[in-house]
C-alpha cells in the first residue's frame, strides 16, 4: 500500500499527444519521456500479443534508462496500439499511397484494434493488460479519403485513421473502449493503476467534456 504521504513520480513513455491528452484526465502531473525501444521487434507475433510486448518493452527501456527515483515512488506507463484487419497488423503508413490502400481496405468492414498499456513500478511491480476493440468503418467515399489523407492526418496512425477525427469520422460503430481505439484505454488503466494501490483521481466529468461521455459501448 502506498503512503498517503509517498510523491508518485509519473511518466509517460511516449510521444502521443493522444495519450498526454487522456493521461492528463487522471489528475495526476507526469513527465514525458519516450521510449528508444525497437517498436518492430515484435511483430512475428500475434497483434495482441504484439502489442503487449512493445509496451512492456517500451516501459522497461525507460526504466532502466532513468536514474533512481530516490525517496519517491515512480509509475512508468508505456501503451501501444495497432490496428488487426483479418488478423493482419496494420502499421502507420509511411505515404499517401499506403494510408490510401489501409483506409479502402478498411472501408465498410469490421476489424479490431489492440491496445495495450503497461505499468512498470519503481517498487518492482508490473501491472499490463491488452484490450480488443472491434471497430466497424462506415463507407467514406474516394474523395473523403483524399481530403483525409491531405489534411496529414494518418501518418502518425495504426491503420491509417483517427476514431475523434471531427471531419472524417471514419468509424460507423465500435464495440469497446472508445479511448481505447484513440491510444490509451482508461477502461483498463484505472483498474490497473488501482492494483498497484495508486490514489485515483479520475474525474468523469473531465471525460464528459472532452470527449462526450463515449467511454465504453
Amino acid at each position: 500500500m502506498t503512503d498517503s504521504k509517498t510523491t508518485i513520480q509519473f511518466v509517460l513513455a511516449s510521444a502521443s499527444p493522444r495519450r498526454r491528452e487522456l493521461l492528463a484526465l487522471l489528475g495526476h502531473p507526469f513527465e514525458v519521456v519516450v521510449s528508444g525501444a525497437d517498436e518492430d521487434a515484435h511483430l512475428d507475433a500475434g497483434p495482441a500479443a504484439y502489442v503487449l510486448r512493445t509496451a512492456r518493452h517500451k516501459a522497461e527501456t525507460v526504466a532502466g534508462e532513468l536514474p533512481p527515483a530516490g525517496d519517491a515512488r515512480r509509475l512508468i506507463l508505456a501503451a501501444d496500439t495497432t490496428v488487426a484487419l483479418d488478423g493482419t497488423i496494420l502499421g502507420k503508413p509511411a505515404s499517401p499511397a499506403e494510408a490510401r490502400a489501409m483506409l479502402v481496405a478498411l472501408r465498410g468492414r469490421d476489424h479490431d484494434v489492440h491496445t495495450a498499456v503497461c505499468l512498470v513500478d519503481s517498487d518492482g511491480r508490473e501491472e499490463s493488460s491488452v484490450h480488443t476493440a472491434v471497430v466497424t468503418m462506415r463507407d467514406y467515399s474516394e474523395a473523403e479519403i483524399e481530403t483525409y489523407i491531405a489534411s496529414g492526418d494518418p501518418f502518425d496512425k495504426a491503420g491509417g485513421y483517427a476514431i475523434q477525427h471531427p471531419a472524417f469520422r471514419p468509424v460507423a460503430g465500435l464495440r469497446g473502449c472508445y479511448l481505447g481505439v484513440m491510444g490509451l484505454s482508461l477502461c483498463d488503466l484505472i483498474p490497473l493503476l488501482r492494483r498497484l494501490d495508486v490514489p485515483d483521481r479520475f474525474d468523469p466529468a473531465a471525460l464528459v467534456d472532452a470527449h462526450g461521455g463515449y467511454l465504453h459501448r
